[in-house]
């Protein structure tokens, strides 16, 4: 069954131009103002490019970027970087220090603990570019050649890992708050080792091993 309209007898009204055979019909002109892509052609009439094919906007400029010195792990580094650079991504991307890792990236899960000046940060939300003459610590540093840190050697002693995918941010986190003085029970220690998530679920070994390091318990 056709859907075409039937043709009109009605006269068009006077001084109306005529309409030739030539002329695209109705279904034509649809089919071909709808074609992806190109130049659409219609009645002598070139439509411009299609927006998905636009050229870049001239904002779009390269983004700017920031000559950063800061120390990590007791050696200098001096760097260039794009100003949108967390402090994770120059450890893990221009410095090779890959021992913090990237969990969230939301700064939620705190797998990329490490300090800075002394003071616990999460790196994912951690602008590089801000860190200018700053002293940070990651996990690579915590080791005097072969000999391990106390809280290190406390998570091998109490088993406190499993996956280990936590476990550089869990470790520099306990040093933090070790240093800060809050290891005076195991619900402090809880309360201030809160921001690191442990997805298989090692807290109290975590814990034991936290004690263990603070008081050699």
């Amino acid at each position: 069954m056709s859907f075409e309209p039937p043709e009109s007898t009605v006269a068009p009204p006077e001084g109306a131009p005529e309409l030739s055979s030539s002329d695209p019909s109705r279904r034509t002109f649809l089919a071909t103002t709808t074609a992806v892509g190109g130049a659409v052609v219609v009645g002598g009439l070139v439509a411009g490019q299609s927006v998905f094919g636009a050229e870049p906007a001239d904002a779009a400029q390269a983004s700017p970027r920031s000559r950063v010195s800061l120390t990590v792990n007791g050696e200098r580094h001096t760097v260039t970087v794009d100003n949108r650079t967390s402090l994770l991504d120059l450890l893990r991307e221009h410095l090779g220090l890959t021992g913090s890792k990237k969990g969230c990236n939301a700064g939620a899960c705190g797998a990329c603990t490490v300090l800075v000046d002394g003071r616990r940060v999460n790196s994912c939300l951690t602008l590089a570019v801000r860190l200018d003459g700053a002293e940070v610590a990651t996990i690579e540093g915590l080791s005097k050649g072969e000999r391990l840190h106390p809280l290190q050697q406390a998570f091998i002693d109490q088993d406190a890992f499993q996956c280990g995918y936590c476990t550089s941010g869990q470790i520099m986190s306990g040093v933090g708050c070790i240093d800060e003085g809050h290891t005076g029970s195991p619900e402090e220690i809880r309360e201030f080792m809160s921001g690191n998530i442990c997805r298989c679920g090692c807290y109290v070994k975590i814990v034991r091993a936290v004690e263990q390091a603070a008081h050699g318990k």
